[in-house]
């Protein structure tokens, strides 16, 4: 009998868009399925029926877990739903068996108690994910004897939480969409975790898939032998630039992601990444810009060929991936192509901050905020210039601090002499 199965390292189940007894086609979607930056939707390899769903969702799979049965006739469902029942015991006697060798004797006599629907031998039916919930927010499970909502009254995590006054997150079968804003505002505004009012004081919060990648590879990155480079660019021709074009919806970043790939063409070193056999030199200079998730974590939404295409379908481009990546609707390709990063927080104030170098690339580029300063002209005249910093984060594997100051003193020289060549 066919399994259903996620072939990602980890993923959350979003929504089910089948129920158990729905007829389902081969190539139908049946599940979707979070992974690591984006919603995608799973589709049978079978012809035949759902039977069971073994994760229900909300819930999260590792890679090869089967997640539901699927039955080749209907006949078969019946089968099917005790294969799973068997599959469910068996796993809970093996989680019961770990507790033991791990736990005290109190923890394994608070395991053994009646807590709610049970099978033949006496043992509570809950999902793993549900008892470690209980366990860290005090529920009792046996509070919730007959009341569990899952596969034949099985304890799941929600339940935990409506236990508990938490209004459970209904995921839906299609994504919400974006919300209407420029791609400028979507990218300046805090993520909703930041925000005061929306953070559970005194409770420990596990981190979503995203913030879990974000995890894995931020030890990538440190792992690089870097090295910083800042310097200090004037922005009153860029800034006037803006100002003539922004009615056209082309932003700040789409100009700053423009200048900084007309800037790598002469500079390919900088476009490059290491790799075991050698320097790789991409034939593309795809620009990938960092952007606060809402409920978490960030991810570099992609501007591929940004050398090569015009500043307006640039900006339009720019606008359409933040707000399919706020939706969770971006493709592999769109967020794992960059060949060098920026991260703008110049919209915050910031005076400098180092950026951590992405795993696979060989430079991102920290963008400060433009702020007023009192400089000398080369007459000895005093004057207010607009002044931004940058500081550029090489791997020092394959980039020394001399390509990294011959890059930023060409980038300055672009967006300080001749921004209105951005445009062309």
């Amino acid at each position: 009998m066919p399994a259903l199965s996620s072939t990602m390292t980890e993923g959350k189940i979003v929504s089910w868009t089948k129920s158990p007894g729905d007829k389902v086609e081969k190539g139908e979607t049946v599940v979707v399925v979070e992974s690591d930056k984006a919603d995608m939707d799973v589709e049978s390899f079978y012809d035949g029926y759902l039977a069971t769903i073994l994760v229900e969702a909300g819930e999260e799979a590792s890679v090869g877990t089967a997640i539901a049965l699927i039955a080749e006739t209907e006949a078969e469902i019946e089968t099917a739903k005790q294969q799973a029942s068997q599959k469910t015991s068996t796993t809970e006697e093996a989680d019961k068996q770990e507790k033991t060798e791990t736990t005290t004797k109190t923890e394994e006599k608070e395991e053994e108690k009646p807590l709610s629907r049970q099978n033949g031998n006496g043992r509570i039916v809950a999902s793993p994910r549900a008892r470690k919930l209980a366990k860290k927010l005090g529920v009792e499970l046996t509070s919730l004897q007959g009341q569990g909502t899952g596969p034949y009254g099985r304890i799941v995590a929600e339940d935990i939480e409506k236990a508990v006054g938490k209004t459970p997150q209904k995921p839906s079968v299609t994504p919400s969409k974006a919300p209407m804003a420029t791609a400028e505002s979507a990218v300046s505004q805090p993520s909703a975790t930041t925000a005061k009012e929306n953070v559970p004081l005194g409770e420990t919060v596990p981190l979503n898939t995203l913030q879990q990648a974000v995890v894995r590879n931020m030890r990538v990155s440190l792992e690089v032998p870097s090295f910083h480079v800042g310097y200090s660019i004037c922005t009153d021709g860029l800034d006037k630039l803006y100002q003539q074009i922004k009615s056209k919806g082309v932003t700040m970043t789409a100009l700053l992601a423009k200048a900084v790939a007309i800037t790598l063409q002469e500079h390919p070193i900088v476009n490059a990444s290491y790799t075991e056999a050698g320097i790789q030199y991409h034939s593309d200079i795809n620009i990938s810009v960092a952007v606060a998730m809402p409920d978490g974590g960030l991810i570099t939404p992609v501007l591929k060929n940004a050398d090569q295409i015009d500043i307006y379908s640039l900006a339009r481009n720019w606008k359409d991936l933040v707000n399919r990546a706020r939706a969770k609707q971006l493709q592999p390709d769109e967020y794992n192509t960059g060949t060098f990063t920026i991260s703008n927080l110049g919209m915050y104030g910031v005076d400098k901050f180092d950026a951590i170098l992405p795993p696979g690339q060989g430079s991102i580029l920290a963008i400060s905020a433009a702020k007023p300063e009192v400089v000398a002209s080369e007459d000895g005249l005093f004057g207010i210039k607009n002044k931004m910093g940058v500081n550029i984060t090489c791997d020092h594997r394959i980039i020394y601090g001399a390509d990294a100051a011959s890059f930023l003193q060409d980038l300055a020289v672009l967006i300080e002499t001749n921004p209105q060549s951005l445009t062309l």
